[in-house]
Order: C-alpha cells, then sequence, then structure tokens
C-alpha cells in the first residue's frame, strides 16, 4: 500500500508540499473520483473526507457538503451565480480589519449567529435569556463603583439601572463581574469614533455586585442605530431591501464562579425597530419600559446633574454551570429531532 512519497519519480512540488505538512495518503484507500455523475458527486466528496479523524468535524463537514450540494440542486445553481457567489465571499473577506469583521456581520443578518447563541445557551424557565455579544464589546473597560457612571450625562438622556444579581432559586449572587456597553444619543458605539490616538471610554463599563447581589450603575438611554451598511453585506440587504437598523439596546454581561457566563441586553419598550431588529437579537422576555423620574431630589440622590433621569429596575437570573450542560443536552438533542424531521 504505497504512500504518495513512495511511489517513484513523484515531482519535486509533491514532495515539498508533504514537508509542508500535506497528509502523505496510502493511495490504496482513495475512491475513485473519475466519471462523477451529480448523482454519485456527493457521496464521492464524503467518501474522500472520511480520513478526518477528528469525529466532531467529520460529521459536520459530512452535513455541509450533503447541504451545499442539496442546496445547489434545489435552486439549479447556474455558473454565473457561482461566480456572483465567490465574488461576494471574497469581498467580504477583503473588507475584514482588526476591529471590523464582515463575516460575522454576515452571519448576523442571516440570523446564523442567534441561532448559534439560542442553541447553545438555553435557560431554564425563569433564567435571563441570553442574546448576541454584537462587535463593540472590548476587554479593557474601566472599572466602576456601584452607582458609579458609565456614561457622562452629555452623552444623552440620563439613566439608571440597578437591580439584583439572582441565581434561579432567589439567593443572591455576590461579586459577580458585570460588564455593560451601549451607543451615544447619536447612535455610535465609543470604538466607532476612534482617531489615530485609538478612543475615549464612553457608554461603557463593569463593576461587580455587592455581598446582597446588588448593582447599580448611571448610563444614558440608547438609541438606535445601523449596522455596518458601506461594504459587500450592506449591498446584499440593499439588494434584498432589507433595512440595516438595530433597536436601542443596553449590553450586559455577567461572569461568576461557578454559573455559566450570560451574554444579555436589554430593549426598550417603543422602538420603532423593536420587531425587526437587523440581526434578529430581541426577546420579548429583554424588553423593560424604563421609568421617568421628574424628582430632582431624586435625580441628586442618584448622582445626576440634571433633574430628570430614566430608571430601569431589572434582575439578572444566572444558572449554575451544571444547569446550562443539562439544558444544552436537552436541547440539542431537540434541535436535531427538528432538523431530522424537517
Amino acid at each position: 500500500m504505497p504512500k504518495v512519497s513512495d511511489v517513484p519519480h513523484v515531482g519535486k512540488a509533491i514532495l515539498d508540499a508533504i514537508q509542508r505538512g500535506a497528509p502523505d495518503v496510502d493511495l490504496d484507500d482513495l475512491p475513485n473520483l473519475t466519471d462523477m455523475s451529480a448523482d454519485k458527486l456527493t457521496e464521492n466528496v464524503i467518501a474522500i473526507n472520511q480520513g478526518c479523524t477528528n469525529p466532531r468535524q467529520k460529521y459536520v463537514l459530512e452535513a455541509l457538503v450533503r447541504h451545499m450540494h442539496s442546496f445547489v440542486k434545489e435552486v439549479g445553481l447556474t455558473p454565473e451565480e457561482w461566480m456572483t457567489g465567490l465574488e461576494f465571499l471574497t469581498k467580504t473577506g477583503q473588507m475584514c480589519t482588526d476591529i471590523r469583521q464582515e463575516f460575522i456581520l454576515l452571519s448576523d443578518v442571516f440570523g446564523v449567529s442567534a441561532l448559534v447563541d439560542t442553541l447553545n445557551h438555553p435557560k431554564p424557565p425563569g433564567a435571563t435569556e441570553a442574546t448576541v455579544l454584537g462587535p463593540f464589546f472590548v476587554e479593557d473597560a474601566r472599572e466602576v463603583a456601584i452607582g458609579g457612571e458609565i456614561a457622562g450625562e452629555e452623552s444623552g438622556e440620563p439613566m439608571l439601572v440597578k437591580g439584583r444579581i439572582l441565581d434561579t432559586n432567589g439567593k443572591p449572587i455576590p461579586n459577580c463581574l458585570i460588564e455593560t456597553w451601549e451607543t451615544d444619543e447619536d447612535g455610535y458605539y465609543d470604538t466607532q469614533r476612534s482617531g489615530e490616538d485609538g478612543y475615549v471610554q464612553d457608554c461603557r463599563g463593569r463593576l461587580y455586585s455587592d455581598k446582597d447581589g446588588n448593582y447599580a450603575f448611571r448610563c444614558v438611554m440608547p438609541v438606535p442605530y445601523p449596522i455596518p451598511n458601506d461594504g459587500p453585506v450592506g449591498q446584499l440587504l440593499r439588494s434584498m431591501n432589507r433595512h440595516v437598523f438595530r433597536p436601542a439596546h443596553l449590553h450586559m454581561m455577567f461572569i461568576a464562579d461557578g454559573y455559566e457566563k450570560l451574554i444579555t441586553a436589554l430593549y426598550f419598550k417603543g422602538d420603532i425597530f423593536l420587531s425587526s431588529d437587523a440581526v434578529f437579537g430581541v426577546k420579548s422576555s429583554l424588553v423593560e419600559d424604563p421609568k421617568k423620574v421628574t424628582d430632582p431630589a431624586e435625580a441628586r440622590k442618584a448622582g445626576f446633574k440634571k433633574d430628570e433621569f430614566y430608571l430601569c429596575d431589572r434582575d439578572f437570573i444566572l444558572i449554575t454551570e451544571q444547569q446550562a450542560q443539562e439544558e444544552l443536552v436537552k436541547a440539542k438533542a431537540q434541535a436535531k429531532a427538528e432538523a431530522t424531521k424537517a
């Protein structure tokens, strides 16, 4: 059973490729890939992929091949359409930079990001639901004390967000790290305003819950904004007459020992894009209706200079790592059963 490198007189290019890491395969193990008809091609692509030693990778790729080939047959894909697709993906990759990921945006607008998130972070009744992370999280947010501000009042309408971090039994979770970030009143994140010297942090911060699970911070009321639409994904959406807007939301992330990390966001009642989020991130359980407080004394007590502010009082319910694993097993079994039926 000769390997490629055992065959006499193979060219230097082949030997160089093997030297660089190309598998030195056993030629007798390879399927016959000549004279492939449309009905045989799929199975032969799968057959030649069988040398993959990672079971999960092999399973995923087999399903991917079957679905891609089925798609080509279903729509009767033409060579011109195939090339258009390749050119689109090429431009998508060329648009990516260290601070912009056009492929993630593409995944977002097709609902794939939201689907992966939903499937991998199912919650039992009563627990706070997760939603998409988005592209504007950074690791170096400044820390604020409980009740501190993550945004100056000049950045928008003042809002106080407070509540408790609890487990599913109502027990407080102390020392939970809370990351939060949002847009200013113009609909821009601070990273979108970066210049030659980087960006000035605003509308983002981190804090920790106290011994009773309490948290509070001052921010501003976020506003709707567009996803980046100056690249190939934006062109695709225009061709489909789809809008590029997200409803106003406040991102929040919770990290505590022994609990599943929760990435979520609060959305706000009455937003014009609440029911048509461009990236499918809105869940009804995450919609809030902040109360307008007009008492100047209450505003001063909360730490605001202005006389009025919005109050959002919201508890967040985390699940343990064990609960997360149990819910994931059930959700994936259900999703696979539904996919099989379809």
